[in-house]
């Protein structure tokens, strides 16, 4: 009880202030700051999550080969970026390879190490690649292995049954954890700010710099509230569309 009593407190404080303190003047200077921000944390979260996807497969394979080689790196690639915190990875890919300028130069890929938001991008896609690999091997292992005889049975190559009978089944299952990790990715991009990316978190932290009013934050606390339930809202849409064959 002492609990609920305090966050009302604190949510009558907050409206309290907003009726007497709230500055219209800072939307209409910010905004435009705001939303190019947020195209920023879209952009960068949206293709991250596309490259880690791409990556996750081959990972999810590799967990659940029986070659001790493919299982072992898969394994040592989820355990290092599952097992260590995303600024520190963001750190070595934007400080580390920065050590590497030459290389790079010579090969002709300086262009992407030396900007930030490739920097942020690659990280991001390791990241939740790991993740998203232990996504897809759960929700691969969870359909039942008559399907495979069942698609043997039928004379179907590995791949077809695979590709075509066990993959749209696995994705199903993986829907939910699938829009957790895009969440997670969400607010864990704001960590994207200290290496100068100018995200909807970096466009927050100059607007403070410029008027110390915490008002900045609660905005951009707000556009990500608004982006989570968006994608919730998304999710729901797309697991009725694909569950209408489950339904009774």
């Amino acid at each position: 009880m002492i609990a609920i009593g305090v966050w009302i407190a604190v949510a009558v404080a907050f409206v309290i202030y907003f009726a007497t303190a709230f500055d219209t003047t800072l939307i209409a200077r910010f905004g435009w700051s705001y939303l190019s921000g947020l195209w920023v944390t879209v952009s960068l979260v949206a293709v991250s999550f596309v490259l880690g996807a791409l990556v996750s497969l081959p990972v999810a394979l590799g967990r659940m080969a029986n070659n001790p080689v493919a299982g072992g790196l898969a394994f040592a690639f989820v355990y290092f970026f599952r097992g260590t915190p995303l600024i520190a990875q963001i750190f070595l890919v934007y400080y580390g390879f920065g050590q590497f300028h030459g290389f790079f130069e010579a090969i002709g890929m300086w262009w992407f190490f030396r900007e930030a938001w490739y920097c942020g991008l690659l990280s991001l896609a390791l990241n939740t690649a790991a993740y998203q690999a232990e996504i897809l091997r759960g929700a691969i292992e969870s359909v039942p292995k008559g399907q495979w005889e069942g698609g043997r049975s039928l004379g179907l190559p590995r791949t077809v049954i695979f590709f075509k009978i066990v993959m749209p089944q696995a994705l199903i299952v993986a829907l939910r954890p699938y829009a957790n990790e895009i969440i997670l990715m969400i607010k864990a991009s704001a960590i994207v700010a200290i290496i100068t990316v100018y995200d909807l978190f970096g466009e927050t932290r100059q607007a403070y710099s410029r008027t110390y009013d915490f008002q900045t934050y609660v905005w951009a606390a707000l556009l990500y509230l608004a982006l989570v339930e968006a994608l919730r809202h998304a999710t729901n849409w797309a697991e009725r569309r694909l569950t209408v064959h489950l339904k009774r």
